[in-house]
């Protein structure tokens, strides 16, 4: 089922938005954004699903991004950066998404940058009101 529009332009539309979206998420976890344009890229009521570290609704979520800025993993002065690859997507409809993407996870990105974590995200996006958005991200490692 790649995906159930019956207007191409509307499929390549909607496709290159959810890729954006998923883009974004890396973008802004690196700083290029704040906590609160990371987590608006969120459903209200969305699951953001990392073993030992599950967040639900966007108010966690934003919460959770906030608390891996203050430990110094990711956003401005943390010389990380998050890679993604090999994004496949399936539409369940014409307002749903299913997308799976590598990631990579990069630190000492300002000296000899260095492979730290790699895995794989599996996200449901979906189209609201305010555009294309995560309603899920679960994450694995590995």
């Amino acid at each position: 089922m790649p995906n159930r529009h019956s207007d191409p332009g509307q499929s390549a539309a909607d496709e290159l938005a959810v890729r954006s979206l998923i883009i974004r998420l890396a973008q802004y976890a690196d700083g290029l954004g704040t906590v609160d344009q990371y987590a608006e890229l969120f459903t209200e009521d969305a699951e953001w699903l990392m073993p030992g570290s599950p967040r639900h609704g966007r108010e966690d979520i934003r919460n959770g991004s906030a608390q891996r800025r203050a430990e110094g993993g990711v956003g401005p002065g943390s010389n990380s950066r998050h890679m993604i690859a090999g994004t496949a997507m399936e539409f369940s409809s014409p307002d749903e998404a299913i997308a799976d993407s590598y990631w990579m996870y990069f630190v000492n990105t300002d000296t000899q940058a260095e492979l730290k974590l790699v895995g794989h995200y599996r996200d449901t996006a979906v189209r609201t009101d305010a555009g294309w958005l995560l309603s899920r991200r679960e994450i694995t490692f590995g």
